[in-house]
């Protein structure tokens, strides 16, 4: 017997005062209201409502019964609005990763405007390089650079994550500037040390090109390497060599020409950049929403000038 429908139809029973009037409120059959009572009153072990042909009265445990279930149907009333607002309201905390660069030149900037839109939502950002597990780190999002290869995890592709060769006027001025991949070879030429939990740690220093004869690998063992972007942009800007940077992040120093770009006509190849999250059958609406958001802002064919940062 299913309890609260069985409750649901005595109530209708006792304010139609009838099972005629119930049945319709409840849109069942009189028989079907009539074995929802007996069901009930079998349950509970006496009776609720005293029937004759001519008329009906409920009993004095009826009437107290009748009280209760009033009370406990608003209840679950209550209790069932409260649930729907929760699933189209976005609120609660939500734990998200993404890489250092990334997160400084892109997302944190627009999470004004995320907070603006959804002000119930608490975020926790980790900036870092090193690959994260959403369930053993704790994460119900991360933007990771690379390829995916965990079938349990949607990637939700973004704008791709471009890289500028670079180096300073004054580096370039006192050692020329390179015409081929291969003459880097004879340039100092600064490295970013990859964490321990990169897709990356593990392989060669080496830089990857696409040039007019096709792909072009060139082994890189310069005396500097850093394990931070922003650092490694600041040596370039010293005049100290030529780095491989984020477009996002040298595009402001390239536009005002504190920086250069080398071998434009040698283009680095663009890495794919992904939203991901669980494969889940339900997604919660404080997710939902920053994945929306993050699409819109950051997705294939949002509005972002060259350097890949938003525009608006």
């Amino acid at each position: 017997m299913d309890l609260l429908k069985a409750m649901t139809v005595f109530v209708r029973v006792v304010e139609t005062g009838s099972l005629t009037g119930a049945a319709v409120a409840c849109d069942l059959s009189p028989t079907m209201v009539g074995n929802h009572l007996q069901a009930l009153e079998a349950r509970l072990g006496t009776r609720l409502i005293h029937r004759t042909t001519r008329k009906q009265q409920v009993s004095a445990f009826g009437q107290a019964y009748y009280e209760r279930c009033v009370e406990i149907l608003g209840l679950v009333d209550d209790s069932e609005r409260l649930a729907l607002d929760h699933l189209a309201t976005p609120r609660g905390r939500l734990r998200v990763t993404a890489p250092v660069v990334f997160s400084n030149e892109c997302l944190i900037p627009a999470m004004a405007d995320y907070c603006s839109r959804y002000p119930e939502v608490k975020l926790d950002i980790v900036a870092t390089d090193a690959l994260s597990d959403l369930i053993d780190d704790g994460f119900e999002a991360a933007i990771r650079i690379g390829t995916l290869r965990n079938p349990d995890v949607v990637a939700r592709p973004l704008a791709s994550y471009r890289l500028v060769l670079c180096a300073s006027p004054a580096y370039l001025e006192a050692n020329g500037a390179p015409s081929t991949p291969e003459l880097l070879a004879s340039h100092q030429c600064l490295t970013y040390a990859f964490p321990p939990r990169s897709e990356w740690h593990a392989t060669q220093p080496e830089w990857i090109f696409h040039g007019p004869d096709g792909q072009v690998s060139v082994a890189i063992d310069g005396k500097l390497r850093i394990d931070n972007a922003e650092a490694l942009r600041r040596a370039v800007l010293g005049g100290l060599g030529i780095a491989m940077l984020p477009s996002i992040l040298v595009g402001d120093d390239i536009r005002a020409k504190r920086m250069v770009e080398v071998l434009p006509a040698f283009p680095a190849p663009e890495r794919p950049l992904n939203l991901l999250y669980l494969r889940e059958r339900q997604t919660s609406p404080k997710l939902r929403s920053f994945i929306d958001f993050v699409v819109e802002r950051f997705g294939a064919g949002s509005p972002a000038d060259s350097s890949g940062r938003s525009s608006r």
